[in-house]
């Protein structure tokens, strides 16, 4: 297990971005890959607290490359903005860790017409996964790491309410879109079989993080760890040679590969929540890449086709006004994907 108060030189040169970076267990992998010396990029959505976690992370480990990236993973177009941005100074990313997370006590729609926790915990991990592979592509060998939970054991997917508008609960949102987590690092782990990208799960174990405990688990919060112990497997996982071509695994807290509940393991659920995925967050599905499943790959960035005027403040853009109508009809077709699946889409 890597400890992220270790200075040797593992990931000099090599490039790593962080979502959620700023606090909780995001800052502790943060700290844990610049300590390790990487180039490291970290995501955070609030610019004030993001700036001062990359301060703090820089000074802390010495590590004069921290940069700092503004997205929030809960909007679509803050997503491919921040790929956009990432692109302009970077060739080359070699670890993608998929941090950022939100749970929520009642049901709250995004800018894109979409349920919060649905849309941060996993539609925003899938997309930014996507329109970064061709670079983590041409980085090879290069890592993905997205962070899921225990409580993906008590969740099932429901494909009629995937996001809650017939029934909203807390907790079993929350603990499906952790399950949609592994889900996808599964189904991704397939279809990047080959490539030299490694996709992997974990769990932190119950630790201390900005989310707040729900009742009844709430109850226990005496017991939970803390943010440095969560972020361990998270770095193991992007660094240790241990793991060196290990794909399509879930570990657990203390790094070693676990099972995750059974219907994760199921190849035509995660084909499933793939097509609605990629429905949902626009991605094209036709390429000349295939998965071993029959199912295509996405070998090359799917880029917005909004044009972005970009005003004096880094935080804030807008789209142009030739594309508003265009985004208006966006919203409107993402709204009457809610409650419902659209047909499976098979391969001719």
């Amino acid at each position: 297990m890597v400890n992220r108060t270790d200075t040797s030189d593992e990931l000099r040169g090599r490039v790593a971005m962080v979502t959620g970076g700023n606090s909780g267990m995001g800052k502790e992998i943060s700290l844990g890959l610049a300590s390790m010396g990487a180039t490291l990029v970290m995501v955070s959505r609030d610019p004030g607290r993001g700036e001062a976690a990359r301060a703090d992370v820089q000074q802390r480990t010495g590590n004069p490359h921290v940069e700092l990236l503004i997205a929030d993973l809960s909007s679509q177009q803050s997503i491919r903005r921040l790929v956009h941005e990432f692109e302009a100074h970077h060739d080359r990313l070699h670890v993608l860790v998929n941090n950022a997370g939100a749970s929520l006590p009642s049901r709250v729609e995004t800018v894109d017409g979409l349920e919060t926790v649905f849309a941060t915990n996993h539609l925003g991990p899938f997309l930014l996964t996507n329109l970064l592979l061709p670079v983590l592509t041409r980085s090879a060998p290069a890592r993905v790491v997205t962070v899921s939970s225990g409580a993906q054991a008590m969740a099932k997917l429901d494909f009629d309410d995937l996001q809650g508008v017939r029934s909203f609960n807390e907790i079993r949102v929350y603990n499906q879109s952790k399950l949609a987590n592994i889900v996808f690092t599964y189904e991704l782990a397939r279809r990047i079989a080959g490539s030299g990208v490694t996709a992997n799960a974990v769990e932190p174990g119950f630790v201390k993080t900005n989310l707040k405990v729900p009742f009844p688990y709430s109850i226990f919060s005496f017991m939970r760890g803390k943010a440095v112990d969560g972020a361990k497997p998270s770095v193991f996982l992007a660094s240790s040679p241990e793991v060196e071509g290990v794909s399509g695994k879930f570990f657990n807290n203390k790094g070693a590969p676990m099972q995750s509940t059974k219907s994760s393991y199921d190849e035509s659920i995660a084909r499933r929540l793939w097509a609605v995925s990629a429905e949902l967050t626009h991605l094209g599905a036709t390429t000349s890449a295939q998965s071993s499943s029959g199912w295509p790959v996405l070998p090359k960035a799917m880029r917005s086709r909004t044009t972005w005027a970009r005003p004096s403040s880094r935080a804030r853009w807008t789209a142009s006004s030739p594309n508003r109508s265009r985004m208006a009809s966006i919203a409107v077709s993402r709204r009457s994907l809610r409650g419902r699946v659209s047909p499976e889409k098979r391969p001719s």
